[in-house]
């Protein structure tokens, strides 16, 4: 998206975006970062962690990226199938 010229996406249109979905997302992605859970709790004004846990979950490539600290001889390998399927990550991306 360039600055000062937004980026008309027709599928939004479709879709309930509320605050609660940005805040929701931006714990997401702050996980995926690396940030600790503690720093999105304050982030977010939550009192206690147990709910900043309800928004920080972790995302797949999140999860993969862990399971690889645990083996990395797995960061050679070949992707995953799913992942070559230009058509299938495609229609990923437009939900």
């Amino acid at each position: 998206m360039s600055r000062g010229r937004p980026k008309h996406v027709p599928s939004l249109a479709t879709k309930r975006v509320t605050p609660h979905i940005f805040r929701h997302t931006t714990a997401v992605h702050l996980v995926a970062a690396g940030v600790d859970v503690t720093v999105i709790r304050s982030w977010l004004g939550h009192a206690h962690l147990d709910t900043t846990n309800r928004y920080a979950q972790a995302t797949l490539e999140t999860k993969r990226a862990a399971l690889e600290q645990l083996a990395p001889n797995t960061r050679s390998a070949p992707p995953p199938l799913w992942k070559q399927d230009d058509a299938l990550l495609a229609w990923l991306e437009s939900l």
